[in-house]
């Protein structure tokens, strides 16, 4: 697959970004209780971030034929339960900092950063409904049975991560991850976005299991490439702590190549360190890990995979996309391969 820096993606991200972001404004909460609520709902909201979803749900409804003006609720409703379960995570994950600030939980506390990103969750589905309302309730219930599967899969995935992580597991392969991937990422990241965005732009006529195959291939990628940055990546476009997977203890694909390629001996040492809490590991044992995974080749050998994946991607795309007419959104998705893994 051919590597370009091409600037379409960004200035589409940017651009998309920047009107969903917009719009989201009006949907936040104002009022009392501003500083125990809706101040902190509208944190992580405000701060940024890539916009990739949201923008994955316009460029393809207007493929299929929609309006800026009808996805625009879907995709806001796509960013407000994002940055939810952003603040859910961050809290699961004990993670100190998100977007390039402290988590909202380090910043308020962990009971009323809950509440906001409950509160988040439950005001995502709001804007969808609303700006679905002129399409009928068939649309509307096969929206909210997308919204619900989408939901689903996505707490199975996170179930295994923090699953693995409590119970220390570390018999587990690539296909673990994979299917970790495709249930925590994967649903939320690029499934969800496409198929919503297909079938509001097709007005429902879009064999939607058509897109898996480019979606699953396109997340998994996404997701890989951010493990990758987790320990190689530049801080400040990062926007998180580096090497925080490490001291989280997380199930990523080096990790798990690592444990493939190591004795007995260096798998005893591994779970011993991946068994000390968060608090307490030290330094020292998370640098060990990240050389290791140097070493042994984990880190060339997960870019590869996302290499793979991303080509696999874009084969999909071509396939699946074909014939749909040419447009500056479908020249967008065709580019995002490419993106995922350039991003650094």
């Amino acid at each position: 697959m051919p590597i370009t820096s091409d600037s379409t993606v960004a200035e589409v991200l940017d651009d998309y970004g920047k009107i969903t972001r917009a719009e989201l404004k009006n949907w936040l909460p104002k009022g009392d209780p501003e500083d125990y609520l809706y101040g902190p709902m509208s944190d992580y909201p405000m701060r940024g971030g890539r916009m990739f979803r949201p923008s994955l749900c316009i460029a393809t409804a207007k493929v299929f034929g929609a309006s800026l003006e009808q996805v625009i609720p879907a995709a806001v409703s796509i960013e407000l339960l994002h940055n939810a379960l952003l603040i859910h995570d961050d809290i699961e994950d004990e993670s100190d900092e998100r977007r390039g600030k402290p988590t909202l939980h380090k910043k308020i506390g962990t009971p009323l950063a809950l509440n906001a990103g409950d509160s988040l969750a439950f005001l995502s589905l709001r804007p969808i409904i609303r700006g679905s309302a002129s399409m009928g309730s068939d649309s509307i219930v096969r929206i909210l049975e997308e919204f619900d599967q989408m939901a689903q899969q996505t707490a199975e995935g996170q179930a295994l991560d923090l699953g693995w992580r409590r119970d220390n597991h570390i018999e587990l392969c690539e296909a673990d991850y994979l299917k970790m991937v495709l249930k925590k990422t994967c649903w939320l990241t690029t499934l969800f976005p496409i198929r919503l965005g297909a079938l509001i732009g097709s007005g429902g006529r879009a064999n939607l299991d058509s897109l898996f195959n480019f979606a699953f291939f396109l997340g998994a990628a996404f997701q890989i490439q951010d493990d990758v940055l987790n320990l190689i990546g530049n801080h400040e476009r990062y926007g998180k702590e580096l090497g925080g997977d490490l001291l989280e203890g997380k199930r990523t694909l080096m990790l798990v190549n690592l444990l493939e390629l190591s004795s007995s001996s260096e798998r005893v040492r591994i779970k011993a360190i991946l068994d000390t809490p968060r608090d307490a590991r030290s330094d020292a044992s998370v640098s060990w890990l990240r050389s290791a995974m140097i070493e042994r080749g984990c880190i060339e050998y997960a870019k590869e995979l996302a290499h793979g994946l991303a080509g696999a991607a874009s084969h999909e795309f071509d396939k699946t996309f074909k014939e749909l007419p040419e447009s500056s959104d479908k020249a967008f998705l065709s580019k995002l391969p490419s993106w995922v893994i350039e991003r650094s």
